[in-house]
């Protein structure tokens, strides 16, 4: 017959014999150190995520990130306090151990195809997973606020933080100008440039917002889960951070724009502008103190503000001290061991290098394309820099019959997963003041001896008067595809399979002319395209 005290192993229960806090901090559980074992295994295995965060956290978009583990600490230590230790069995542990597996499998695979967001997601999963394990799940989901603020922590994919970054620009520049137009000065606005007559001020990658965006969207979370009134008060809380952000900051472009035609443009520059951010930034969360104040006036009982955030201290050591009287259970047992031998067998395994395979450098692109001829050209350092490519041409090349040139641009990438990759024309396009209209994929044929076929992505963009064709299409390791998103799950795959990630963007664009159709100008694009995308092979290989 099973004995009663056997339920030790099964409880959240600091172990008999003690008086509680103190006899923990006195020695830790065999639980404790099984944790603890536990987690230095687990630091093997994300340790590679953990880096490139640590690397994030010195850009100034993501500067905030080292505070967020704090927050969310303090929020786990506040909700302990709702779990009190417990004398019943907890008997649904196992799921916790479910999650840990799926996190640690989800883990090694942003190891092996060398995606470090993969690796820091996964983290904060088996974090998740491990929280369930101890406290069951029942118990246990009521963390889920503290491991999901971790999220905030975590720089946005490529995929996600161009497309954002060039809208919020768009927005910004777009509401900024109309502040300054308000106030009376003469603005035009062109593309993400804020011409002012005399000054002439660029909406950058920096003034889009994104960098007020994260710390106030993390600020707003926090806010929510410790503020005490109505769940759709928190709701209000949390959406209302992102167009509080998007308006401070056309507010801010506005300002700069009103203090420069006033006052010089060194009033867009240097400490002025950081300063003026900070200001923005402290405007936003007393906007939101604001709000949460104007919604509890709302109420049948309006508290003070004060009084309607929950921000205790209070016996935060004792739940401390919890930590260091985990008793042994068989499910940490189980994640322990799992993440040990995860640790042991990646450090061991022989490490995955990715090929770079061999290939003539851009450089070297023929500059003599049957009649066509060409020049080449360099990029403005600052979108070089943000291309961010291995190796890229900027080339315009003019044939003696035809009545406008073709720009062609290539650039490549050795490897596409560890923080660098491709950034489309679809983005990066309006921020030039283009507007693009007939955007399609189609199938083009170069009318060559091969028959050769293959999907591009074609526009027409327009800009004032003038007006140009485009074709863009990703060179993928012998494949050409159209969707960026495509373009990165066949590098994951790649990377897996054939050890590979490298890969290009490839843009040509002609101007369509007065009198001159769309046909004119597609048929100058394939005639120039028909030399050009045999050479293409020897810089960037299939």
């Amino acid at each position: 017959m099973k004995h009663p005290t056997m339920e030790v192993v099964v409880t959240d229960s600091i172990l008999p014999g003690r008086s509680g806090a103190s006899a923990a901090l006195t020695r830790p559980s065999a639980g404790s150190l099984l944790m603890a074992a536990n987690i230095v295994a687990a630091a093997v295995v994300f340790w590679y995520g953990f880096e490139a965060l640590v690397v994030a956290w010195q850009t100034p978009e993501y500067s905030h990130g080292p505070i967020i583990p704090m927050l969310s600490a303090y929020m786990f230590m506040r909700e302990m306090k709702s779990v009190p230790p417990t004398s019943k069995p907890i008997t649904d542990r196992w799921p916790g151990v479910l999650v840990v597996i799926g996190a640690l499998a989800i883990g090694v695979l942003g190891l092996m195809v060398r995606i470090p967001d993969i690796v820091t997601y996964a983290m904060i999963l088996w974090i998740g997973g491990t929280i369930l394990t101890v406290f069951g799940l029942k118990r246990g989901w009521y963390f889920w606020p503290s491991v999901l603020h971790l999220i905030f922590m975590l720089p946005l994919p490529n995929f996600i933080y161009w497309p954002l970054s060039v809208f919020l620009q768009t927005v910004s520049s777009e509401i900024g100008v109309g502040f300054i137009s308000f106030v009376g000065i003469p603005v035009f606005l062109d593309g993400n440039v804020i011409d002012l007559g005399v000054y002439k001020l660029q909406v950058a990658e920096a003034c889009s917002g994104l960098r007020y965006l994260f710390p106030v969207m993390s600020f707003s979370y926090v806010f929510g889960v410790l503020y005490t009134g109505p769940k759709w008060h928190k709701i209000v809380l949390l959406l209302s951070a992102a167009p509080i952000t998007v308006l401070m900051n056309s507010f801010r472009i506005g300002v700069i724009g009103v203090m420069v035609d006033n006052f010089g443009i060194e009033h867009a520059e240097g400490f002025l502008h950081a300063f003026e951010g900070w200001v923005i930034f402290v405007a936003c969360v007393g906007i939101l103190f604001g709000l949460a104040a104007a919604m509890q006036r709302l109420q049948p009982e309006p508290k003070p503000l004060s009084e309607s955030i929950d921000l205790d201290f209070d016996g935060l050591a004792p739940q401390f001290a919890r930590g260091l009287a985990i008793p042994v259970t068989r499910a940490l047992v189980a994640i322990t061991a799992l993440s040990t031998v995860v640790a042991v067998a990646w450090s061991v395994a022989p490490s995955r290098s990715i090929e770079v395979p061999d290939r003539q450098p851009l450089v070297l692109f023929p500059k003599q394309l049957g009649e066509w001829r060409g020049s080449v050209d360099q990029l403005d350092p600052i979108i070089e820099a943000v291309l961010g490519a291995d190796d890229y041409l900027q080339a315009t090349f003019t044939h003696p019959d035809m009545v406008a040139p073709v720009d062609l641009f290539v650039a490549y990438y050795h490897k596409q997963t560890e923080g660098s990759g491709i950034h489309s024309p679809e983005v990066c396009l309006p921020t030039g003041g283009w507007e693009v209209s007939a955007w399609q994929e189609r199938q083009i044929a170069l009318g060559d001896a091969a028959g050769t076929t293959f999907p591009v992505n074609s526009a027409i963009i327009q800009k004032g008067l003038n007006r140009q064709l485009v074709y863009y299409w990703f060179e993928q390791r012998g494949r050409r595809v159209t969707s960026d998103y495509y373009a990165k799950a066949v590098t994951v795959l790649d990377s897996l399979t054939r050890g590979r990630t490298d890969g290009a963007l490839a843009r040509v664009i002609t101007p369509i002319g007065a009198g001159e159709s769309v046909e004119d100008a597609e048929a100058r694009l394939l005639s120039m395209l028909q030399h050009a995308v045999p050479r293409l092979g020897a810089h960037v290989p299939e």
